[in-house]
């Protein structure tokens, strides 16, 4: 039987996850030697680490909303010169407490991703951070504030910066359609998941960190 995405595409339309992704038992969230992994409105333990799992209400829904979104780090950045003839994009790496990281798994593998760090490409008068702060909601269900700066990556098509970030609420079970399971994973199997080539720069820079 077809499985679609509980939330239809930008257009309205239904999302058809041709290779749906495979949920963990809820025990692997509490485990931090364990990847665990959730699909799109599936199950998750009431909190991990002392934050609970709740939907995000007050989400923006303008360009000055997110302007002004929590969660964004007053600190001195280093320049973000846009390489010519790519688009500028963020994301964030989002840490867990207990040391695993935030990763999405793009429905149908899109752009060759089996997973990746949440980032998107900026729109509008939305800033850099908040830019960062909006493609984590919407590609993972989560809320995260921002504690830094990782890198600049110069990706196919954009060139993008990366914040380090921790999670302050939301729920991976929110996922946007873009996103067909969102999985935490232990830094020792970070790459195991992250096997595009354009991911392995970010993934040596974060191992270095």
């Amino acid at each position: 039987m077809p499985t679609y995405h509980p939330y239809p595409d930008d257009h309205g339309q239904p999302v058809l996850l041709r290779h749906p992704s495979t949920p963990t038992p809820l025990a692997a969230w509490t485990d931090p030697a364990t990847a665990a992994t959730v699909i799109p409105g599936g199950d998750m333990p009431s909190a991990l680490n002392g934050i609970a799992f709740a939907s995000w209400h007050d989400v923006p829904t303008d360009d000055a909303g997110w302007n002004g979104v929590p969660g964004q780090l007053d600190f001195e950045e280093p320049p973000f010169a846009v390489v010519p003839g790519k688009m500028a994009a963020a994301g964030v790496v989002v840490e867990e407490a207990d040391g695993r990281i935030w990763l999405v798994a793009p429905s149908n593998r899109f752009g060759g991703h089996a997973a990746t760090f949440p980032k998107g490409r900026i729109d509008g008068g939305v800033n850099l951070q908040a830019c960062a702060i909006r493609e984590a909601f919407e590609e993972s269900g989560l809320q995260v504030r921002i504690t830094g700066w990782l890198a600049d990556s110069n990706r196919t098509l954009s060139y993008t910066r990366y914040y380090r970030a921790q999670r302050s609420g939301g729920t991976p079970a929110d996922m946007g359609w873009e996103t067909q399971a969102v999985h935490l994973v232990p830094r020792a199997q970070l790459a195991a998941f992250l096997t595009h080539p354009g991911d392995q720069p970010l993934l040596e820079k974060l191992n270095r960190a």
